[in-house]
């Protein structure tokens, strides 16, 4: 697929505003729990969840763009912000709000070229040194990372062979961090305080929200506990 340059999009300063007051990040396939994509994430958006990331590693891209545009409608539809993973040709094709790439991906400086400054770009992040080089703007004044995963805080099967950062990482994000973050991980409605008293006011989870018999209630679990630790700065900082 051709990478594709949108146009200047004035709904960029919306979308970084609706991302500093996010607190509740999802990530999931496009067939979550052997579920309906569209009301999993209806379910899951009316619990609390404010951004969803649609992460599919292997799918041909049609079949991604296809589970993609329906992913970007419903998160439309309901209020929250659509990030696909590692593909930003294909978030700028479907109109996402944004591309996420990792530390072995795609680099952060070609992502923002293919999706233009309008669209949101997150990096995930597992050292000190890659929370410092997270920066809001590249050395050009262009836009470069708007928000920054932190983890994995505990081990988790979705990152196999990626060792634990445990909470230190977390603290040092709070402390540190240049842009939003999110801490990652392992993360549930048993642990999440631990989270919170490392610093966080942003957390993505996968299976504890994926896995869950009722998706809309296990993000209630998340968004009240959440909710009792007020976000005081927009990059999570107090």
């Amino acid at each position: 697929m051709a990478h594709l340059r949108p146009v200047p999009d004035p709904n960029g300063e919306q979308r970084r505003a609706r991302l500093a007051a996010a607190r509740l990040y999802l990530v999931c396939n496009c067939m979550p729990g052997d579920r309906d994509l569209n009301d999993f994430l209806a379910a899951a958006i009316s619990g609390g969840v404010d951004v969803v990331q649609l992460r599919e590693k292997n799918l041909e891209d049609e079949f991604l763009a296809e589970a993609a545009s329906v992913a970007a409608d419903v998160c439309d539809a309901h209020g929250a912000l659509f990030i696909l993973n590692d593909r930003p040709d294909i978030a700028a094709a479907v109109r996402a709000d944004g591309v996420h790439v990792g530390q072995d991906d795609l680099p952060v400086a070609h992502a923002r070229k293919i999706v233009g400054p309008d669209m949101l770009v997150g990096l995930s992040t597992h050292t000190p040194s890659e929370i410092d080089a997270a920066v809001p703007t590249a050395s050009d004044g262009t836009p470069h990372v708007d928000y920054i995963g932190v983890g994995p805080v505990h081990a988790t099967p979705t990152k196999l062979g990626r060792p634990p950062v445990g909470p230190e990482l977390v603290s040092y994000a709070a402390a540190h961090a240049h842009v939003p973050f999110f801490a990652i991980g392992g993360i549930d409605s048993e642990n999440i305080v631990c989270v919170l008293d490392a610093g966080a006011g942003r957390v993505c989870v996968l299976r504890a929200i994926c896995d869950a018999r009722d998706p809309e209630r296990a993000a209630l679990t998340l968004r009240a506990a959440l909710e009792l630790r007020p976000l005081l700065n927009g990059d999570g900082r107090r």
